[in-house]
């Protein structure tokens, strides 16, 4: 597995690259390429930190686990490539935010804008073998992405975490809530948007909070592409 990480990001994670865990994980999905397909390709395991530095970390949306389906993830939370379908968590998240703040449903669920404007668009685990949810599960990621969400909660700035769904909800003990905002819902899954996701208008409260911290606000709006 090739570590391509940013500078600013190998900065606070070198310790956590020299674990023995992260070796192993190595070794683990080296494997699984070698006998499986596994996405996202080689390239973009580590896209969320690629495009959001740390330094300019302002808000981190926690998801779980990469698309599974072909040609869909590409290292994003959330995010699939263009000239894919949004898929369904996605398509509520549209839903939710043009009744939070009046965004349109763009033609595309690529959300690399948002990672460009410093939303960190992290999941826990960052490979999954093809057509088989949470199969890279337990084999290390989570032991990594919870370094970064650490690293972040360190920052000296406020920053703006989002925690949707009782896996996320989890993650709060490594936040410290009296310097940072926290904006905790419902996943937006369909077996859970309706029990707490919809009217959360989280887009509003991140924005606010950015704004009472002195900082630039999100444009939420993904463009047409």
């Amino acid at each position: 597995m090739n570590i391509d990480l940013p500078a600013s990001w190998h900065n606070v994670l070198a310790d956590e690259l020299k674990q023995p865990y992260f070796e192993k994980l190595q070794q683990f999905v080296d494997v699984e390429r070698r006998e499986h397909t596994v996405f996202p390709p080689e390239p973009d395991v580590f896209n969320a930190l690629k495009l959001t530095p740390y330094e300019q970390v302002n808000v981190l949306i926690l998801g779980q686990d990469p698309y599974h389906d072909d040609n869909q993830a590409h290292g994003l939370a959330f995010s699939v490539r263009p000239g894919i379908k949004p898929p369904p968590s996605l398509a509520n998240i549209y839903r939710e935010l043009n009744s939070d703040i009046g965004c349109r449903a763009p033609n595309n669920g690529y959300l690399v804008p948002w990672a460009e404007q410093g939303v960190l668009l992290l999941n826990a685990v960052l490979t999954v073998r093809a057509h088989q949810p949470a199969s890279h599960k337990g084999k290390g990621w989570e032991t990594f992405t919870d370094a970064v969400i650490r690293a972040v909660n360190a920052k000296d700035s406020p920053v703006v975490f989002v925690l949707w769904g009782a896996y996320a909800h989890k993650k709060l003990g490594f936040i410290d809530t009296s310097r940072h905002t926290v904006v905790k819902s419902a996943h937006p899954s369909p077996l859970s948007a309706k029990n707490g996701f919809f009217g959360s208008r989280p887009f509003s409260q991140i924005n606010a909070a950015l704004e009472a911290a002195g900082k630039t606000p999100i444009d939420w709006q993904i463009p047409n592409i």
